[in-house]
């Protein structure tokens, strides 16, 4: 009950932040509080199966996989408000609901005791018991998610692969293709100009120099530049002076 008490004021307030903050990783590190909590709760509990799931395989493996994807991929905050579905904050709000009740319900049954005990079921080990379950009144449910799984892994394969219905592009048909849309649409011939240009470290938020003196949009990533993280050209200035000058002490040299 001590961890309970102490851990279930953190969880509730991270849980409350995960609803309210607007930044999608910041989300994800407060469920990562939330989960990491739960873990410990399962422990406290004499579950150390739930625990070491809990910890290897939701906070461990699927959390860090969100993470992974918010930042190689880049959400604006903007996106979040933004309602794909309809009448999905509806939805969200009643299963919320439901949820919250029938964990009342668990919970109240557990403290009247109309369930059975952990002590009873954990009698001969929690693994133990847990395996002998799963092996034998339920293998198969087991056996049927089991199946259930593969089927979605196998189903995400097919719907990610694309056939290919035309022949791969040399380099040769590559570069004649960027002449044919340079003349038709003005698009750019050579690679985009790489960041950090005229700056102390290659940094990706500093946009590269124009000849004219301007910063290049090309040169730095769109989710940068929605969140407002690319350094304006009024930062470098120093920068390009300091360098210009040193290079023409140098040449006189």
């Amino acid at each position: 009950m001590i961890a309970f008490w102490i851990l279930s004021p953190f969880m509730v307030l991270a849980a409350l932040g995960i609803l309210f903050v607007r930044k999608a990783v910041h989300a994800a590190l407060l469920l990562a509080v939330v989960m990491v909590g739960l873990a410990i709760l399962y422990l406290v509990q004499d579950a150390p199966f739930l625990f070491a799931t809990q910890i290897i395989v939701y906070t461990g493996a699927i959390l860090m996989l969100f993470l992974f994807v918010l930042m190689l991929v880049g959400v604006d905050a903007g996106d979040s408000v933004v309602e794909t579905i309809r009448g999905q904050r509806l939805m969200a709000a009643v299963v919320g609901l439901v949820f919250g009740l029938l964990l009342a319900l668990g919970v109240a049954q557990t403290s009247v005791g109309a369930i059975v005990g952990l002590d009873e079921v954990n009698k001969g080990g929690n693994v133990p018991g847990l395996a002998q379950l799963l092996f034998s009144k339920y293998i198969f449910a087991f056996e049927v998610t089991s199946a259930l799984l593969i089927t979605a892994a196998l189903g995400a394969m097919v719907l990610a692969h694309r056939e290919r219905l035309t022949p791969k592009l040399s380099q040769a048909d590559m570069a004649r293709q960027r002449m044919r849309d340079y003349a038709d649409h003005g698009k750019h011939v050579g690679p985009l100009p790489s960041p950090g240009v005229f700056a102390r470290h290659n940094a990706v938020d500093t946009p590269a120099l124009l000849p004219d003196g301007t910063a290049s949009e090309l040169s730095v990533s769109r989710v940068l530049a929605a969140r407002g993280n690319v350094q304006s050209t009024a930062d470098l200035a120093d920068d390009v002076t300091e360098l210009t000058t040193g290079d023409d002490e140098e040449a006189r040299r």
